[in-house]
């Protein structure tokens, strides 16, 4: 593979590294990541070595590098590998500095994160042959390194302390929103969003700025999204567009209907295949259906829970009754009146043989006579305590049911209005993503707000590029009826592209007098796969 060359000294030899990611060089041309930001981004071409748009690609093919490299430090990630192969013609790794990609940072941010982003998916939407018809909408926060007391500026988020789904309230944060079309998980749109954001508030001006915009850039249709997103001022907004979303039993009409409806739906289950009964009502002035479904698998997750959930109360239920089988009252009337209140506070438990019985008592020290009387009575409470079966069968049957609501008055199916909602599983699956150890994202630390809101662009590109690789693999598998080999050794069609990338490790390029002259270590399983995905990517990798 290649021309003939003289070797005159064994310094001539060179290999660097290229693995996988060549595979997301490729894809991240083939998008025109790089060419629709150097377009929309005002900058001098002719004066920058590296534009805006390879300033990106760098960024992308680290973060997707998996090799936890602070952005100081992407230099370093680049030694030893092919960067004119992977960014650009001329480009070498000492040119992707910090100040290089920092300059780049603060240029996204004055062109807008979002409006960016939002030039970059249309056309990756179009070359992926991908509908967003339906969308999926939800957010996540991100812990940062660092300071922040910047003083609030219109338009640059918060970095601050807020509820963090990480687990780490001490931390500074920051949020980002996305909505993703439903098949590959592709994002659509991306906000950056202050630390102590709330869904709601968040959601509803998501609908007011964003909605409108992928009507326009996708004709999407369908909105889902989980229960943040079902509030009356929010429903109000979502005018022209249908939606489905989880209906919160903070709501008491959810929590009636639940009650009312579980016993039964329980009792049509199988224990495999959800059963559901949906219902037309109005809330917010909006009219809509309730489906209310239960759900085996919400049935298993609960069962654990719910028994420790009674514990808690039995247990408490029952340091109380022997608390009151302890105290002596004055009279009988106190005794019944303490026995009333505990009925009244247990929460799983019931009392039976309730019965007060009067005890002497001496002001005389010492054992009393046979025909002593006794100078006062004091009274205490007698009696057996029973946990309810019934509480605990009620509320497993309460938590294993669910109410989505959609704006749909029409005759809808259940089961696909079900796995609709069920298509948030591409948010959060991203979230994952980027949230993984290895990723850009785990070494936040930049100081600005404003590079932070850039970065969260930058991140969310990285998810565009990961889920375009292995929604394309997975496509041309299933086109030419091909597979590609499981980590067991067996085969499928819908391989993740995390493992087709551990499957393109120990590739090099060798280089002989700085000229490019083999690939190395191509295996045919690789080679294959590199001919499916199309010319870009064979030349890359040739």
């Amino acid at each position: 593979m290649g021309e003939d060359y003289q070797i005159t000294s064994p310094s001539a030899y060179e290999s660097k590294e290229l693995n996988h990611l060549g595979l997301v060089a490729a894809m991240f041309d083939e998008l025109e990541i790089g060419d629709t930001i150097d377009r929309v981004v005002v900058q001098d071409l002719e004066q920058r070595k590296v534009s805006i748009g390879q300033s990106v690609k760098a960024m992308v093919v680290n973060g997707l590098g998996f090799a936890n490299q602070r952005l100081y430090l992407i230099p370093n990630f680049f030694d030893g590998k092919p960067v004119e192969q992977l960014i650009g013609p001329g480009i070498i790794a000492a040119d992707l500095n910090d100040d290089t990609l920092g300059r780049a940072l603060d240029a996204i941010y004055k062109a807008g994160p979002t409006e960016l982003y939002r030039a970059v998916a249309m056309p990756a939407m179009r070359r992926l042959e991908l509908s967003g018809f339906l969308g999926h909408m939800d957010s996540t926060t991100f812990h940062t390194d660092g300071q922040y007391d910047h003083a609030p500026e219109e338009g640059v988020i918060r970095i601050t302390r807020g509820y963090s789904r990480d687990h780490r309230p001490e931390l500074n944060q920051f949020g980002l929103q996305l909505i993703v079309e439903s098949a590959a998980g592709i994002p659509m749109m991306m906000a950056a969003l202050s630390g102590n954001d709330n869904d709601k508030t968040v959601f509803r001006d998501a609908v007011g700025s964003h909605v409108r915009q992928l009507q326009e850039d996708h004709e999407t249709a369908f909105l889902a999204a989980d229960s943040a997103l079902y509030t009356a001022k929010t429903i109000k907004k979502l005018r022209g567009i249908d939606w489905v979303t989880r209906v919160p039993e903070t709501i008491e009409l959810a929590r009636t209907m639940i009650a009312e409806m579980a016993p039964e739906l329980a009792k049509e289950s199988d224990g495999i295949h959800p059963t559901f009964s949906t219902v037309c009502t109005s809330y917010a002035d909006v009219k809509q259906q309730w489906v209310v479904v239960h759900s085996p698998q919400a049935r298993g997750r609960a069962i654990h829970s719910v028994a420790m959930w009674c514990q808690r109360r039995s247990d408490a239920d029952q340091q109380a009754f022997s608390q009151l089988c302890k105290r002596e009252f004055a009279c009988e009337e106190d005794a019944m009146r303490a026995v009333r209140l505990l009925e009244k506070q247990m929460k799983i438990s019931t009392l039976h043989d309730v019965c007060v019985e009067a005890l002497p008592r001496y002001r005389q020290r010492g054992r009393p006579a046979g025909d002593a009387t006794a100078d006062y009575f004091v009274y205490q409470v007698h009696a057996s305590l029973a946990s309810e079966h019934g509480q605990y069968v009620q509320r497993l049957q309460r938590k294993s049911c669910f109410i989505l609501a959609t704006n749909r008055t029409v005759t809808i199916d259940a089961g696909k209005l079900l796995e609709t909602y069920k298509g948030q599983q591409k948010v959060e699956r991203g979230f994952r993503f980027l949230k993984d150890p290895m990723f850009l994202t785990s070494s936040v630390f930049l100081k600005s707000p404003k590079r932070i809101m850039a970065l969260a662009m930058v991140m969310t590109v990285c998810l565009l590029v990961y889920a375009a690789l292995e929604h394309r693999i997975r496509k041309r598998l299933a086109e030419e009826k091909q597979q590609f080999p499981t980590q067991t050794g067996k085969m499928t069609n819908r391989p993740t592209v995390r493992w087709v990338f551990q499957c393109f490790q120990n590739i090099a390029v060798l280089y002989i007098d700085s000229n490019k002259a083999a690939v190395l270590n191509l295996n045919s399983t690789q080679e294959n796969l590199l001919k499916l995905l199309g010319h870009s990517f064979e030349q890359i990798y040739s």
